[in-house]
């Protein structure tokens, strides 16, 4: 408040309307100063950002009590509706959190700018000695040790450190690959960089599937291969395939990945770098049945995370087209 309103307010011979003015200018002039605050904060600020401003405890409240600005926490106050309703949560997020808190897993991802992609919770990890109060919409982590972490605007951790916790804490292992497959195919993190943080992970409830996920995704010369798809084949008594069978297209020469001679059955393995996520492996499936009505040669489009998240599905597909060429797969 300025001299000239603390004076009119106090001077006993201001008339009411030159205190209801002056008044309706000290609050304009309270709302300006909390709203140049919350504006790059997403429309909420800390009780400790607008005390340091200048405000006071009773001035903060009685915005709260008139409903003009929404307490949303014990340390936050949406001050403005204008702004990112998700940033928003995720500053509120981290504010209730305590001052070493920082977003990670899947939140951490899609503060990075990965698209694409829903979480229903916010993920925050906390020092494992952290005293955090639970908060409705928000998980928190407790973890030893938090890792490398950007500290400029919204604290979160590393892509390359993120994906592979977000891959850890997914409900499924579908979710867990296609965050993986999402991340680096959006660019936000490495394959180099994600193979080498996952070579310091000594422990995940997930660790075979995410081991063979990131290699595809990561790694691709050393992915899933046609020799190890005709050992998935004999280990559910199908007939061994051809593999990188020669055949000539339009264009010349077109390298068939897998080939059955009798039933004209071609598999396509589709490398981890075709897709973008796993939306490919429900319209594979799509697309093989259609395929498998066909009396010509019948070609399945097999992408390879589909094979480490599906397998049953895909080889139920292939067991169908060799019985409809007849045959015998036993």
């Amino acid at each position: 408040m300025d001299e000239h309103t603390r004076s009119l307010l106090s001077e006993p011979s201001a008339t009411r309307a030159q205190r209801a003015a002056a008044a309706r200018a000290e609050r304009e002039r309270r709302h300006a100063v909390a709203e140049r605050i919350a504006q790059p904060l997403d429309g909420v600020a800390t009780i400790a950002m607008l005390l340091e401003a200048g405000l006071t405890r009773g001035q903060i409240q009685g915005e709260i009590e008139r409903g003009v600005w929404t307490k949303v926490g014990r340390h936050t106050v949406r001050v403005t509706a204008t702004g990112d309703p998700q940033r928003a949560g995720w500053w509120t997020a981290l504010w209730e959190s305590g001052r070493q808190s920082v977003l990670d897993g899947a939140t951490a991802l899609i503060a990075a700018g990965l698209t694409s992609w829903t979480e229903r919770v916010i993920h925050v990890s906390v020092p494992n000695r952290a005293t955090v109060r639970a908060l409705d919409g928000v998980v928190h982590h407790r973890l030893r040790r938090i890792g490398p972490v950007v500290t400029a605007g919204l604290r979160r951790t590393k892509p390359e450190v993120a994906v592979i916790r977000a891959a850890q804490w997914e409900r499924s292992d579908r979710a867990a690959a296609t965050i993986v497959a999402m991340t680096v195919q959006q660019r936000l993190a490495s394959p180099a960089s994600v193979l080498s943080r996952w070579s310091g992970i000594h422990y995940s409830t997930r660790r075979a599937l995410l081991h063979d996920v990131i290699q595809d995704v990561c790694n691709g010369a050393h992915s899933l291969s046609e020799l190890d798809f005709a050992r998935e084949c004999r280990r559910r008594g199908l007939p061994e395939p051809k593999r990188q069978v020669v055949r000539m297209g339009p264009h010349g020469r077109v390298y068939l990945d897998v080939f059955w001679d009798g039933p004209g059955l071609h598999i396509e393995i589709q490398g981890a770098h075709h897709y973008q996520g796993l939306g490919v492996i429900s319209d594979s499936l799509r697309f093989n049945d259609v395929r498998l009505q066909s009396r010509d040669l019948t070609t399945l489009q097999v992408p390879v995370l589909g094979l480490r998240t599906q397998p049953e599905a895909f080889f139920a597909q292939i067991q169908r087209a060799l019985a409809a060429g007849r045959v015998d797969s036993r």
